[in-house]
């Protein structure tokens, strides 16, 4: 649901983003590691440390705004 937002957000940024996705079905590791509960989750990182999150479905809207305040 939330993917193709994603792919659009990483496509639009032109490398300014990386954009990873990943099924925690997959890495059942991830999920202990960042204690993530709801799917989708995004985590966001910036300087290597992860500084916020948003747990369920979000507007492309609020993900811009969220990565522009690690960015300015």
């Amino acid at each position: 649901m939330i993917g193709p937002v994603l792919d659009e957000i990483a496509t639009e940024s032109e490398g300014r983003y990386r954009v990873a996705k990943v099924n925690i079905d997959d890495d059942p590791g991830l999920q202990q590691r960042f204690g993530i509960r709801g799917v989708p989750t995004l985590l966001f990182f910036s300087g290597g440390q992860l500084r916020d999150q948003i747990v369920g479905a979000a507007s492309k809207k609020a993900i811009m705004d969220k990565l522009g305040a690690f960015t300015s």
